[in-house]
């Protein structure tokens, strides 16, 4: 087998040469550490060679207004500790090296493992305590800040991204975040869009702290999406958001909206007693996985015969949403799954959920932002498209005709 290295197998034995245990590679003065110096301040001389116009010696550099000046000594984290290194000067003090810029106390990846312990639900001194433990390495919290506070401009960045013309379904639901505002902790609404493109794909579009009551905030969010590019949601599946419905259809009018099957079962049981709930359940089951609306509602009538005088509340939560309950008894099967598990966001949230519990309160809403966007786009790269799409996508396109566009690509 023919190998890809660059590095010929005779430096390689001069460099193993005195290698007789791991430590002599991996240890506080390994060779690794060592060539990362070495190399590093190669790479610096040459930058500063090139910034000169001139090699080290070459006595073509004489008389040419700036010369070498000797070096000054800097400190480096990187993923193998501190690495102390010599960074060359010139004397007109024009020199600005690229690979370790002025200013710049950290290399080769060591943001992006501070991103990823901070993305796993890490607090500043957690992430302190990791770093000083895998790698010897004492990292002060101005720094974490600054590493972290950087991620703020690709948050806007990405929730200000263009977005597909046409989305089959969005998936609206709200995550209870506390974040100190004023001087005072409340407990705020953040609330995700969670989006099924024509191909299946899973695409968070925004993430929203609610700074206002009820439709005022939704009517601002479903702007903001039509304004990315957004011309139609065929279905909005939704946790009985105050004000949503209107909002949505006073933007998208033909957008069919949807309660969450899974939150309305969630909120019934919440009224029924431990003992009830094995019962109960299978009675409830038989509302949503009736065959037809009518049916559904026989079922409704039948649970409210059995269980109304105990649980009043139950039928009354189902009468109320029965609006936005049964447009999904319209579609097959594969569709209706589709709509009433939430999966998807169950998911999403399972994860942001346990990362949030990590946190007492956040400071901001940009720090909750922050931390939520990185959870995000941690979760994001294990998504996969859903198995069922495929017979899905010819419902939709019956279903909704010239609106569905079909496979994207």
């Amino acid at each position: 087998m023919t190998s890809n290295s660059t590095i010929s197998p005779e430096v390689l034995d001069q460099l193993l040469a005195n290698y007789k245990k791991p430590e002599d590679l991996t240890g506080e003065d390994g060779l690794f550490k060592q060539l990362k110096k070495a190399l590093i301040e190669r790479a610096l001389g040459a930058e500063l060679t090139e910034h000169l116009g001139y090699e080290k010696g070459d006595p073509s550099g004489r008389g040419r207004g700036n010369s070498r000046n000797g070096s000054s000594a800097k400190t480096v984290l990187t993923e193998d500790g501190k690495v102390e290194i010599a960074v060359p000067r010139d004397r007109a003090g024009t020199f600005e090296p690229q690979l370790i810029a002025k200013g710049q106390t950290h290399f080769d990846g060591f943001d992006e493992r501070i991103l990823s312990l901070y993305a796993r639900g890490m607090t500043v001194r957690e992430i302190q305590g990791h770093l000083l433990e895998l790698y010897g390495t004492e990292v002060s919290p101005d720094l974490i800040s600054r590493v972290t506070d950087a991620v703020l401009d690709e948050v806007r960045e990405w929730q200000n991204r263009p977005l597909d013309p046409v989305y089959p379904v969005v998936f609206f639901d709200a995550l209870r975040v506390k974040i100190r505002d004023e001087g005072v902790v409340k407990n705020k609404a953040v609330y995700v869009a969670l989006a099924l493109n024509p191909d299946g794909e899973k695409d968070v579009l925004g993430i929203w702290i609610e700074q206002t009551e009820g439709a005022k905030f939704w009517l601002k969010v479903v702007n903001e999406l039509k304004a990315r590019g957004v011309n139609d949601i065929l279905i909005a599946v939704v946790d009985g958001l105050k004000g949503f419905p209107e909002a949505i259809t006073t933007v998208f009018p033909q957008t069919t909206v949807q309660t969450c099957i899974v939150h309305l079962i969630r909120n019934s049981l919440a009224f029924v007693s431990w003992k009830d709930r094995k019962a109960i359940l299978p009675a409830i089951k038989a509302i949503y996985r009736a065959e037809t609306a009518d049916i559904a509602l026989m079922r409704l009538e039948e649970f409210e015969a059995e269980w109304g005088k105990r649980y009043p509340a139950i039928g009354a939560a189902w009468r109320r949403a029965w609006d936005y309950v049964v447009p999904f008894f319209a579609f097959a099967p594969a569709i209706r799954k589709m709509i009433y598990t939430t999966n998807a966001i169950e998911a999403l949230h399972r994860s942001l959920r346990k990362i949030i519990k990590t946190r007492g309160s956040f400071p901001s809403d940009d720090a909750a932002l922050k931390l939520l966007y990185l959870a995000i786009k941690n979760a994001g790269l294990r998504w996969r498209r859903n198995i069922e799409w495929t017979s899905a996508m010819g419902q939709f396109a019956i279903a909704f005709g010239e609106r569905f566009p079909g496979t994207a690509r």
